[in-house]
């Protein structure tokens, strides 16, 4: 019987069905579509974070832990993302369609004393949700290979951030994921009653730190230079990995009959979470203005699929992105104290198929709508937009445009604040 690698997906006379690829085709491989980012006001910035500190004192920055030195109050965020993808292939024009929303972050934040601050997450990392067929005729004889593949990871994140002189500071951030991820081939012969399965299943539990520093110079009428690092370091606990090779029939209600083993395995890796490391550098008016560049690197790792083992490779992001506040004092113009984010990122992806990167480009927008006409020290609304594509149609490969809407609250007052008397 022969064995098709599920890498063959991409190549022409795939269909994609429209009713069962629930995200992005490319979540086949590894630990899926990653969904985890930071808030919905950093994303609108094109994900610069590294070199960011908010100018106001409700908002935590999760993704470099030390750049929260102007937090002071104690902020809660609920966000949502509504994702659109369109895909698009060159076998036979094929187009497909998706959409999806679901819950994207939650978070707690508060500041310990003027110095240190604290914050607890809740985000989707990845998650896993396709089918797809290929069919291929030899002679009198027709192959049909199905591919699905199911789960989500999810991870809780808790950063603490410390201010050891003015402008500069040191902070740390841990991460704890869990999840299950299933991947599943079955290839059947119209010659043949057997079905044969190729199973891998993949249970998570694990963690990784990030450490960040942070640095900001105040200049002069009001400007600043900031400047900022990260680094990830790789996941520490396990990941087992259990692959199975069986033919069996289907029975009722996809329940497997007389299945016989030919290989199983189980295996322990930690290398679904790899090193990490970002810099950034930004300039900005106080209360007015900012603009940062960053730049992000991810390494490189080989992870167990489907029996096989599959090279990512190293991964680069190039980021750029700003905010823009019309007038901080303006009491007349509502619209004069709304802030206007704007970014675009473009990354060389870890994916490396039929001889070419799959890679992705977006710009983004939004912007932060504070409650009750206040800007500083006040809940908000915030709202994005991400458009942008990923992967090509070159080689047999597929395209994918997508349209992210998302939307967040962010509840900001003075809690747990100690009282002094006379």
């Amino acid at each position: 019987m022969k064995r098709f690698f599920v890498i063959s997906f991409l190549a022409a006379g795939y269909v994609l069905q429209a009713q069962s690829i629930g995200n992005s085709p490319y979540a086949s491989f590894g630990i899926g579509d990653v969904k985890y980012d930071n808030t919905t006001d950093i994303n609108a910035m094109g994900g610069i974070s590294t070199a960011y500190i908010s100018d106001f004192t409700n908002s935590y920055n999760f993704t470099n832990p030390a750049a929260n030195i102007n937090m002071e109050l104690t902020s809660i965020k609920v966000e949502a993302t509504n994702e659109n993808n369109f895909f698009k292939t060159n076998f036979d024009g094929t187009k497909v369609t998706k959409h999806s929303t679901y819950l994207s972050n939650i978070s707690i934040a508060f500041p310990l004393s003027k110095s240190v601050k604290f914050g607890l997450g809740f985000q989707p990392y990845s998650s896993k949700n396709y089918s797809f067929q290929n069919f291929e005729t030899n002679g009198t004889v027709t192959t049909l290979n199905t591919f699905t593949g199911t789960g989500t990871v999810s991870t809780v994140q808790a950063g603490l951030s410390y201010q050891i002189i003015p402008g500069f500071a040191l902070g740390l951030r841990s991460n704890f994921y869990f999840g299950n991820l299933f991947n599943n081939e079955e290839i059947t012969n119209t010659d043949a009653t057997l079905i044969n399965g190729f199973e891998t299943r993949n249970r998570i539990k694990t963690f990784d730190f990030t450490a960040g520093t942070v640095y900001q110079k105040k200049l002069k009428d009001d400007h600043k230079f900031t400047a900022g690092a990260t680094y990830t370091f790789g996941a520490t606990g396990n990941t087992v990995t259990a692959y199975k090779n069986s033919t069996y029939f289907n029975g009722p209600a996809g329940a497997l009959q007389d299945e016989f083993i030919i290989e199983s395995t189980i295996r322990k890796e930690n290398n679904l979470f790899p090193m990490q490391a970002s810099v950034g550098v930004g300039y900005g008016k106080e209360a007015k203005w900012f603009l940062s560049g960053q730049l992000n690197y991810k390494q490189g790792q080989s992870a167990a699929f489907l029996g096989q083992d599959f090279q990512y490779k190293d991964s680069y992001k190039a980021s750029v992105g700003g905010w823009y506040l019309p007038d901080f004092n303006n009491f007349r113009n509502y619209l004069q104290k709304i802030t206007y984010r704007y970014g675009a990122y473009y990354e060389k992806g870890n994916l490396y198929l039929n001889n070419k990167n799959i890679n992705e480009f977006a710009l983004t927008g939004g912007v932060t709508v504070p409650f009750g006409g206040k800007v500083n020290a006040a809940s908000s609304l915030d709202l994005g937009l991400e458009i942008g594509k990923r992967g090509t149609l070159q080689n047999n490969l597929i395209n994918q445009n997508f349209v992210n809407l998302k939307i967040g609250i962010n509840f900001a007052d003075k809690w747990f604040n100690k009282r002094y008397y006379d």
